[in-house]
């Protein structure tokens, strides 16, 4: 049994630890650090068996990688370290040709007429493509500075301004092709795709699918 007694003999409490047989009838001594050094001993013993048993996340520091982690421990902070990773695309700007599998380059015209054309190196076909948030992008024609924009009922334009209707959603497929799918525009459900058929003419948006080459498309570097 322990309890705490002061003494006038020294400026710390001591512990008497008292057996229970009858051979030990005087209590034995022991010194102990101070009162505000036993408490601080105390809360630190309490926060590190906290975090142990509710699954709190270590201390980090820099960019170290995760180590040591269960299957069942959730950091806030790792989360925001995986969000964080893909701020850099963001702004990203690239200049290029998308060239279909259907073998035209995707052109916007000055009167705003998407259509798809095989000369190379035609000026209505060089686009600039930006990253407005992850994994969306704005296209738009170099040339003529309208911007690709896709109509409720699945129709491609040319857009003087910048509208929610040209945000298209990237995604690289399989076969190495990227898809451009309306982010704001769907049909029953369904998204509706960036589109050139085999006459390099621009299809409506619910009538391509995914997986057909007519929306695939390959962002080629300028020459």
């Amino acid at each position: 049994m322990c309890r705490w007694t002061s003494s006038s003999a020294h400026l710390y409490p001591r512990l008497t630890l008292r057996t229970t047989t009858a051979a030990a009838s005087t209590g034995i001594f022991i010194p102990l650090p101070n009162a505000s050094s036993f408490t601080l001993i105390c809360l630190t013993l309490l926060l590190v068996t906290a975090g142990r048993s509710t699954g709190a996340c270590p201390p980090r520091t820099g960019h170290e990688p995760l180590q040591g982690l269960g299957s069942g421990t959730n950091c806030s902070w790792t989360l925001e370290r995986h969000t964080r990773s893909y701020n850099h695309l963001e702004g990203d700007v690239r200049l290029r040709r998308l060239y279909s599998a259907n073998k035209f380059f995707l052109c916007i015209d000055k009167t705003g007429k998407v259509d798809g054309t095989r000369r190379k190196n035609y000026a209505d076909s060089l686009m600039e493509i930006r990253s407005v948030s992850v994994g969306v992008v704005a296209i738009k024609s170099v040339s003529t500075g309208l911007y690709l924009a896709m109509s409720k009922k699945g129709t491609l334009f040319g857009s003087v301004k910048y509208t929610p209707s040209c945000k298209f959603k990237e995604r690289i497929e399989e076969n190495g092709y990227n898809t451009y799918a309306s982010l704001r525009w769907k049909h029953s459900g369904r998204q509706m795709f960036v589109s050139l058929n085999g006459r390099g003419k621009p299809r409506r948006g619910h009538k391509a699918r995914r997986r057909h080459p007519s929306t695939h498309f390959l962002p080629m570097l300028p020459s």
